[in-house]
């Protein structure tokens, strides 16, 4: 049976990591390490991984370092030009490739990795971003979000049309409130909570939501 779970904003989110952060948790790798197990379930045969700059593109990126590893091809497209050097590098040197979205063939991945925006991000897609989803959203692959779609509004559940909408959203220490809300139900798929930590009081909580399953991260 799928459980529910509390969902909690943003700030809240935030705000529980940061005691964490500070005492030098290592949470990146906690959540890239989930979230590639949950790539490698898809059997994927080649992957392509977007990456923008905030911790979820350096999780992305470091996921695309363990999928990378196993031998499986992996495509990395930066979607801003300020990236987590460290995950990067580690994907590089696993061998992963790094491609322009001049050279992007929607039809050439089985499974796409949305690592773009994360939950501080507010607003619409812009830029890059936002030609690199609008350039795949005719594309057959799977989509798994890094902690929820970019382009959806982590604590409203708002949207516009350029978003990938997900086969599975793999979000980390708590549902986030607008996964739940507005376009967040349609938009992200099943979704699969990673306990990466994070202390926070239900009864704080500004929601609920069902989640298809809970990993220990």
């Amino acid at each position: 049976m799928s459980p529910t779970v509390p969902t909690f904003t943003a700030a809240q989110v935030r705000a529980a990591e940061a005691p964490l952060l500070a005492a030098g948790v290592p949470l990146m790798r906690r959540a890239a390490t989930a979230l590639a197990e949950v790539i490698a379930e898809h059997n994927p045969e080649r992957v392509l991984v977007l990456a923008g700059s905030g911790d979820n593109g350096g999780d992305a990126l470091f996921a695309a370092a363990d999928i990378a590893a196993r031998g499986i091809p992996v495509d990395m497209l930066r979607t801003s030009d300020r990236v987590h050097e460290k995950a990067l590098q580690a994907a590089m040197d696993a061998g992963a490739r790094s491609i322009r979205l001049a050279d992007l063939d929607p039809a050439a991945y089985d499974v796409i990795v949305d690592g773009i925006l994360g939950i501080g991000a507010h607003g619409a897609l812009r830029g890059q971003g936002r030609d690199a989803v609008t350039a795949l959203l005719s594309a057959s692959a799977v989509v798994i979000a890094v902690d929820l779609p970019s382009g959806l509004d982590a604590d409203t559940g708002a949207a516009d049309d350029a978003v990938l909408a997900a086969a599975t959203t793999v979000t980390f220490g708590a549902v986030k409130a607008g996964l739940a809300r507005g376009e967040g139900p349609r938009l992200s798929g099943r979704i699969v909570l990673v306990d990466i930590g994070l202390t926070l009081d239900p009864a704080d909580a500004v929601g609920q939501a069902t989640v298809t399953e809970r990993r220990a991260g």
